[in-house]
């Protein structure tokens, strides 16, 4: 896995102005958490920032964080925890990280790759249904997998791939159902045929009302006949 590394700086103040200045000048305003511990409010350069978030590893890159302006230098390594982006312009507004411990286990979701054309679409005209973007998985950080891939070249219609058919390492363990289905070849659509109506002749009466009149009045003429017939 890529080593990043990136500067950043301890934030002394905070709040919407401080963070809309900051923006300005070109960093991101972020936070880093450590399970109940306290909070450590940074800024990042926006640059350098997107260029650590866009490495193959995507959101699962391990950040090593060279911290200044506090007491002390700090080195901590970090995980992308969560985003927040401006929803009209797409721009980064702040990001939340996770210390982890490169000894220690992590869970996160990676991404589920589909590799190869399944057969049952390329000669049976049938349907790839993809049901499972990502799984979570648990192992020690620098050991967490770009992606997991899913080969489904051997698919027909009617056959799917479930979470406990994945290989991966075995140093990665899968926390998903190992019976949820990851993807299927279901059969093509085919559009029900509409139903053809029966022609009325002009003056003509449905059957149904027909029946209906008719059987209205028999019960007329029961109702007028004399009592004793």
């Amino acid at each position: 896995m890529e080593k990043i590394i990136l500067k950043a700086s301890v934030r002394e103040e905070r709040g919407k102005n401080a963070c809309k200045q900051l923006r300005k000048s070109g960093f991101i305003p972020a936070v880093v958490y450590k399970g109940g511990g306290e909070s450590l409010a940074l800024s990042l350069g926006d640059r350098e920032l997107w260029r650590a978030m866009h490495t193959e590893a995507g959101e699962n890159a391990i950040i090593t964080l060279d911290i200044t302006g506090g007491k002390k230098k700090l080195d901590k390594t970090v995980i992308l925890r969560g985003t927040q982006l401006d929803p009209i312009r797409d721009k980064l507004l702040h990001v939340d990280f996770h210390e982890i411990s490169l000894t220690e286990k992590i869970k996160v979701k990676v991404p589920v790759s589909i590799k190869g054309e399944a057969a049952g679409v390329k000669e049976e005209g049938g349907i790839l249904n993809q049901v499972l973007w990502e799984v979570e998985v648990e192992c020690m950080a620098l050991k967490i997998p770009e992606h997991v891939e899913v080969n489904v070249e051997g698919l027909r219609i009617g056959d799917a791939i479930h979470v406990k058919e994945i290989e991966v390492p075995a140093e990665v363990n899968i926390l998903d159902d190992p019976e949820q289905m990851i993807v299927a070849v279901n059969p093509p659509h085919v559009e029900e045929e509409e139903a053809e109506e029966v022609p009325v002749e002009e003056g003509e009466e449905p059957e149904l009302i027909k029946k209906g009149r008719k059987e209205e009045e028999g019960a007329a003429e029961e109702e007028a006949a004399p009592a004793g017939e």
